[in-house]
């Protein structure tokens, strides 16, 4: 069949950002706390219409900064979650085979008496209600909207040459139906753990911000605008250890803000005020996720605690 352009039923992208302070203020209000260098970059990417690469630990806000935005700006928020193995199939489109058979089957009921023309009942089977939108279509066919494409470090390199061609040109061709093209490019948000390096091609395309651990005034700001009802004397005694067991813990997996924020939650939730070491011990599983780490922990908790 031949290819016929499909424009995206897009609309144009909401007033967004006059400057990155307008950023981080859109941002803080959904209580996701940028620091300059990632309200800039953020700005940036939207003016520029460029995606972000994020890198970092788990657990230092590269998600939440996409699931912020869409919030911020009352869009939609797609999600790619990469993992290994993933293929252009998972990210773009598939197409209805239980439906798509239910329909021959209802076109061979019906017309029995009747001969149809097998290329006529082809490009029924192929029409665009059988075809299933995975994650980058949709952002494609649905955009303005927030496309996250998560630990883009976990798929392979032929998955990120095909992530090249899409964030180029802001289309993709759908051979029984046609080109797909994003009146408006969505708001792109890549996420890295560093698992393994990145090609260089996909960084070019890339605006590029690496987010690191929050320094202790950051981090209980953090604390105090995501959990209100976290006791202040207990915001700083969690935060504070978080921080020591970063620094100085040798730990396998330092925790990350968001160990910060469940340890946290725990803590309220068993009632605590204070951090001491019986309770610390009992909910020490929800900042630290390896035995081992566990292990070197509650030994130096009394240290930890008395500092």
């Amino acid at each position: 069949m031949d290819a016929v352009t499909v424009p995206a039923a897009s609309g144009q992208l909401p007033a967004t950002f006059a400057s990155p302070e307008d950023v981080a203020a859109a941002l803080g209000r959904t209580g996701y706390l940028a620091d300059d260098a990632l309200a800039t970059v953020t700005f940036l990417a939207i003016r520029l219409g460029r995606p972000i690469l994020l890198e970092g630990e788990p657990g230092t806000g590269k998600t939440a900064l996409a699931e912020a935005l869409a919030q911020a700006l009352d869009l939609e928020l797609i999600r790619l979650q990469c993992y290994e193995g993933i293929d252009a199939t998972q990210a773009l489109y598939d197409w209805d085979f239980p439906r798509q058979i239910l329909h021959l089957r209802a076109v061979e009921a019906l017309s029995r008496q009747e001969r149809r023309d097998p290329l006529e009942l082809e490009t029924e089977l192929f029409d665009e209600r059988f075809l299933l939108a995975r994650p980058v279509l949709r952002a494609l066919r649905e955009s303005p909207c927030v496309l996250l494409i998560d630990e883009i470090d976990r798929a392979d390199d032929e998955f990120e040459a095909f992530l090249l061609e899409v964030l180029s040109t802001w289309q993709v061709t759908v051979p029984e139906v046609g080109t797909i093209t994003a009146g408006t490019p969505p708001i792109v948000v890549l996420t890295s753990n560093r698992t393994r390096e990145l090609h260089d091609a996909l960084k070019r395309r890339c605006l590029y911000h690496w987010i690191d651990h929050p320094g202790l005034a950051r981090e209980l700001e953090i604390v105090r605008t995501r959990l209100p009802d976290v006791p202040p004397v207990l915001a700083g005694e969690v935060v504070g250890v978080i921080q020591r067991l970063r620094s100085e813990g040798g730990l396998i997996k330092p925790p990350g803000v968001a160990e910060t924020l469940d340890w946290a939650r725990a803590l309220v939730a068993l009632g605590a005020a204070a951090l001491d070491p019986e309770v610390a011990a009992a909910s020490l599983g929800s900042a630290v996720k390896y035995r081992e780490d566990a292990e070197r922990v509650r030994a130096m908790l009394d240290r930890l605690l008395t500092r």
